[in-house]
């Protein structure tokens, strides 16, 4: 086992990396040199983030779902962050991370459906909107409950460690989550175990309408590591190149036997905390117009084209491809049947108690009466 806690990179917790300038144009000696497939999947991952969360939201407005989260303006943070793992890594998310879900297999429709709380969603609507989980790619299901994944995934980490397995957690969480007592818990067994799991913080400026000078007395977040005995670095979080390369050396660190990393991705959320916020109420647009101004996926788009690989036709027409690709999810998932009342007896127990069982009898005779008096 590695004794140095420092992160490859040698950057102290006060220094940002940085590969991309507002500009688009990359330092050569820290672009992690992707090939254009991987570049352009990147890029179509965040746009498709973006589309996604603008279609979902007027959604919610109109009715058709209940609540929603969106992410715009981290995308880099979640999908450059994401794209790092390997396809045995697990994912413990908090609110904002469904583009990462749908990078690693989650099927679009069945995203929706999560949303609606129908037949479709694997979870037949007994989770929140936006707590998504989709097994096939390791993605766990969160709490409302802010940082409570954190434990989970460090639980996760440990188990995989004594087991021999080469896996390593990414645990997501806002600025916010810095400040519950799950955090401490989380940070210091991970320390204590040096268990392989990756803390990326999102810190979005925000904790709903806390901002972060009222949450924190601490220079940066990425500074509490140290704390804990594991490395802490600062990241453009609108940035997708730095996310990626940060979030790669993390893991690779951890899987190797280094022990964890709190990774803080300074971002911004551009849009409300949910769909019940509303922002205007504790900060000003003029701040708002500051960050849009350096807009993650913009800022990679003018990479792109600085590299021949990206056109504005090109994006004209991948905008065109992942409208009818949302339009086509959002028709199959409205078009499902509601949950069968059944399914409220299920995926509690592996094998159903006495108690459950008589009262699933019960209902089912209830809902046979219904049916032959109507």
């Amino acid at each position: 086992m590695p004794k140095s806690t420092k992160p490859r990179s040698g950057k102290k917790s006060a220094d940002l990396l940085q590969v991309l300038a507002e500009t688009g144009r990359a330092d050569p000696q820290l672009d992690p040199q992707l090939d254009p497939e991987e570049l352009q999947r990147l890029y179509r991952a965040m746009l498709l983030t973006r589309l996604l969360d603008e279609r979902l939201l007027k959604l919610q407005r109109q009715g058709r779902i209940g609540f929603y989260g969106v992410s715009t303006g981290e995308e880099a943070s979640v999908i450059g962050s994401a794209y790092a793992l390997r396809p045995e890594d697990w994912i413990f998310p908090a609110l904002r991370q469904g583009g990462a879900a749908l990078l690693r297999g989650y099927p679009l429709e069945q995203l929706v459906a999560q949303c609606i709380g129908n037949s479709l969603d694997l979870q037949q609507g007994h989770q929140m909107p936006c707590h998504y989980s989709h097994q096939p790619s390791h993605f766990v299901s969160w709490s409302s409950c802010i940082a409570t994944q954190l434990p989970h995934a460090v639980g996760f980490a440990w188990a995989a460690k004594l087991k021999g397995d080469p896996l390593v957690a990414l645990a997501y969480l806002g600025d916010g989550a810095t400040s519950e007592g799950d955090f401490h818990v989380a940070m210091n067994f991970a320390g204590v175990a040096r268990a392989p799991v990756v803390f990326l913080c999102q810190n979005n400026q925000w904790a709903i309408s806390v901002p972060l000078a009222r949450q924190t007395a601490a220079p940066n977040i990425a500074v509490k590591a140290e704390a804990y005995g594991f490395p802490g670095l600062r990241v453009d979080g609108n940035d997708v190149l730095a996310v990626y390369r940060a979030t790669k050396e993390a893991t690779e660190r951890a899987r190797s036997g280094g022990g964890p990393t709190l990774i803080e991705a300074v971002t911004y959320r551009v849009g409300g905390h949910s769909s019940s916020d509303d922002p205007s109420r504790y900060r000003s647009q003029a701040e708002v117009r500051t960050w849009q101004k350096r807009d993650p996926i913009k800022r990679f788009a003018h990479y792109l084209q600085a590299k021949e690989l990206w056109s504005d036709g090109d994006d004209e027409t991948l905008r065109q491809a992942l409208d009818e690709e949302i339009g086509q999810a959002i028709a199959v998932a409205e078009a499902a049947a509601p949950p069968a009342p059944e399914s409220l007896f299920e995926d509690v127990y592996a094998r159903m108690p006495w108690h459950l069982q008589a009262q699933l009898r019960e209902l089912r005779t209830q809902l046979q009466s219904r049916k032959e008096q109507d």
